[in-house]
């Protein structure tokens, strides 16, 4: 073999020979540093400051009752009496059913009932000359007890005359479809010529009253607990009668006008998901909600004085999904902090433990270093400022 083909050989082997020897001295790789020195990484001191502490739950809207109009009697309907999606009050006549038979049918029954009082005058009158007569032993006493059955059978076929002449007026009162709530009745499901029965599965129409209105939010049965504990205590904000306050958020982010109170809890948790329904109740007099939307229920837990702050771009998240963050300690050295972390506020997360006040946490450059390092920590508003002025990148190293 070649003298050329040998060298590259040579050169390898004398490269691995280096290192093993490297290694036999216990002697690592130094952190890679910039030509100027520490890598420079953008930093932002942690402060303690008050704030708004507040709990935000997906939900939907619900009507606050929802009344199905079906008929109780069976006909042809004659007329619609309401336009759809306006707002109806209780009693309002919505439909006429055609009323013919039924009247008919009333008629037929007060004629009986007079039939039956007649009856029963005739009944009574004899039942009471027989009475006198019995003493005087003009009439057997057999025959007066005949005549006072006589008289009290008429007298229980006056009642039967009059309950069934009661049930005809009710009927005939049925082919009048009224509203049973006031709220805002949809669209009818029957025009008029259109037979209907008693009790039928399908609706005519629906009324929704929606001021005020529900929202059915979910929640798991571990925060439950907590939220009983905070009301217990004081720290969530309730209205004079005891109530958490809520806010409630719309889909497109903005802030609907008229907080509502927290009413109730389910009795039961969902095993699926372990979850619970808490209802809330808002006032809705501009008919802003409608049911069905989807909202976003803010529950007020109270100010925090001293709450810690961490930008979110600062917090990662390990394989475990613990949170953690880098900070540049006095020594200019990259520590690694474990955080418990809380509620969300804009671009900053709250941090229970792992940061105090005064920590700096290294918020651009974490993808260059790790912990142990040596790095120059510039605050992030320092070095944007200074980007401006010179019109040069604030981080130095960066093409190194």
């Amino acid at each position: 073999m070649s003298t050329l083909k040998i060298a590259p050989f040579i050169a390898l082997a004398l490269a691995a020979a280096m290192l093993l020897g490297a290694c036999k001295d216990g002697k690592h790789p130094p952190q890679t540093m910039g030509a100027g020195g520490p890598i420079e990484v953008e930093t932002i001191t942690v402060a303690s400051q008050a704030v708004s502490l507040s709990e935000e739950l997906p939900g939907r809207t619900s009507a606050f009752r929802v009344a199905e109009v079906r008929p109780q009697v069976g006909g042809i309907l004659q007329r619609r009496l309401f336009t759809e999606g306006s707002e109806v009050k209780a009693g309002q006549l919505l439909y006429q059913i055609d009323p013919a038979s039924y009247q008919a049918a009333y008629d037929s029954a007060k004629a009986a009932l007079a039939r039956a009082e007649a009856a029963e005058y005739s009944a009574r009158l004899k039942a009471d000359r027989f009475r006198t007569l019995v003493r005087t032993q003009a009439v057997s006493t057999q025959e007066q007890v005949d005549s006072e059955a006589a008289w009290k059978q008429t007298v229980a076929e006056v009642a039967a005359a009059r309950a069934a002449l009661e049930t005809t007026r009710i009927n005939l009162d049925y082919t009048r479809i009224t509203a049973p709530i006031g709220g805002r009745i949809g669209k009818s499901e029957v025009t008029e010529g259109a037979l209907v029965t008693a009790q039928q599965p399908a609706a005519l129409a629906v009324i929704q009253q929606l001021d005020p209105m529900y929202i059915d939010v979910s929640q798991s049965s571990v925060e439950m607990l907590r939220l009983k504990k905070e009301v217990d205590s004081g720290q969530l904000q309730v209205d004079a009668e005891g109530k958490a306050r809520v806010g409630v958020l719309l889909e497109d982010g903005s802030q609907y006008p008229h907080p509502g109170t927290l009413e109730f809890a389910d009795v039961t948790v969902t095993m699926s998901t372990g979850t619970v329904i808490l209802r809330v109740l808002t006032a809705n007099p501009d008919h802003v909600l409608l049911p069905g939307m989807f909202v976003r229920a803010r529950l007020e837990r109270g100010q925090r004085p001293d709450a810690i702050l961490a930008p979110q771009v600062a917090v990662t998240r390990d394989i475990k999904g613990i949170a953690q963050a880098l900070v540049v300690n006095k020594e200019s050295v990259v520590e690694l902090r474990r955080l418990v972390t809380g509620q969300i506020i804009g671009d900053s997360i709250v941090v229970e433990s792992g940061l105090q006040a005064g920590d700096r946490v290294i918020v651009a450059g974490l993808q260059k270093v790790r912990p142990g390092a040596a790095v120059k920590a510039v605050e992030a508003g320092a070095a944007s400022a200074a980007s401006a002025e010179g019109g040069q990148p604030a981080t130095q190293n960066k093409a190194e």
